[in-house]
């Protein structure tokens, strides 16, 4: 049951990720900044070890409860863009709270069958990300207000569950403390590095994926756009959890390779799919839905188990920054792509980062920890 309650806190805390992106039309500069704030979020919980200086529960809870406020204040911001920008930036530091301190959580109370947990988490995520396309599409008309008011109310509902019906495990990962300088030393792990490249290939692709996935679903039909999206976004949940259950059995690496090969071949096929007939351009985006994601908790845990033991805490912390760095990049050359040339080929130029992730992943074989 407790797990049930640190996946239910993850979904409806996390609900703020893309509301502004929904409430807004899909402004990719919004997303942009809700990324750039969670790097900043994760360097700063960093440098000052939030997580291990305080109770982490806690800590989720303080970091919902910002969330939902500098949520619900972008109602008042439609007007002000870049009071605006600053306040999704600020959403961002607050998932530095969420996300990274969520799965803290989980790892406290199942260290055993972590790669599981980390797969309904991110698949929680994942769900959490969708979410207000199905606000927008119950007959709101995507008012901008109920859109941010519901997933205000969400996320800080998230925080008081994790805080009164979670609370921190038995066994609780201490981390080490950040040290930025250790950059070229954690590279030189083949396994480590191997995961690492395999990862920044795969955020290459999905944040962009997520963020355009509605413009792709709107020249394939005409009416329910927000609830096809959110269908992509249930299937992406699906993903992550079947595959953190069979990870268990075959091991993370295979369900990486597999899930980026698949994935890099839609990507590689996307500017067909006007071309196909409905029901199986549907069917062709929804199992994009399940493979573009499914190799996130994989790769969480692959990095985890790679990652020089003298400093596994600066190694994860920097890897994801890096990682959403790069989601920001593609974020924005996508919203350039389709201005220039529409959103028929857009998702062409991602094909690059499944491709350098599965050569990465592919060209360290073996599955056994390197330490320093």
């Amino acid at each position: 049951m407790r797990l049930f309650f640190i996946i239910l806190s993850q979904f409806l805390s996390g609900s703020i990720w893309f509301a502004a992106n929904v409430a807004y039309m899909g402004q990719g500069f919004l997303l942009s900044a809700i990324q750039f704030g969670f790097i900043i979020g994760t360097l700063a919980f960093a440098f000052l070890n939030i997580s291990d200086r305080f109770s982490p529960a806690r800590v989720f809870f303080l970091s919902a409860l910002l969330g939902a406020v500098f949520n619900f204040s972008g109602i008042f911001l439609e007007t002000h863009k870049s009071v605006l920008l600053m306040s999704r930036m600020l959403c961002g530091v607050s998932l530095a709270g969420i996300y990274p301190v969520g799965m803290k959580i989980a790892a406290s109370w199942y260290p055993q069958t972590i790669s599981r947990a980390l797969g309904w988490l991110v698949g929680a995520l994942v769900l959490a990300a969708g979410f207000p396309y199905l606000i927008k599409a119950l007959n709101w008309q995507g008012n901008i207000g109920s859109i941010l008011q519901v997933t205000s109310v969400l996320c800080l509902t998230g925080g008081l569950i994790q805080l009164f019906l979670v609370g921190d495990g038995p066994h609780l990962p201490k981390g080490s403390k950040f040290d930025l300088g250790v950059i070229k030393d954690i590279f030189r792990h083949p396994g480590f590095r191997a995961a690492s490249f395999g990862y920044f290939g795969h955020m290459w692709e999905l944040y962009a994926v997520f963020a355009y996935i509605p413009l792709l679903f709107g020249t394939i039909v005409k009416t329910n756009v927000e609830l096809w999206t959110f269908g992509f976004f249930i299937f992406g949940f699906l993903g992550c959890a079947v595959g953190g259950i069979i990870a268990l059995r075959v091991g993370s690496r295979k369900i990486a390779l597999v899930v980026l090969f698949m994935s890099g071949s839609i990507c590689l096929v996307s500017p067909f799919l006007q071309n196909l007939p409905q029901g199986i351009a549907l069917i062709i985006i929804q199992i994009w839905g399940v493979t573009v994601v499914a190799d996130s908790p994989q790769f969480s845990s692959l990095n985890t188990q790679f990652a020089p033991r003298k400093y596994v805490g600066s190694a994860l912390t920097i890897v994801n920054c890096i990682g959403f760095l790069i989601t920001i990049i593609t974020i924005e050359l996508l919203s350039l792509w389709i201005n220039w040339f529409g959103v028929r080929t857009a998702f062409l130029p991602l094909v690059i980062g499944p491709i350098f992730g599965w050569i990465s992943l592919r060209a360290y074989p073996c599955q056994h920890r390197k330490t320093a």
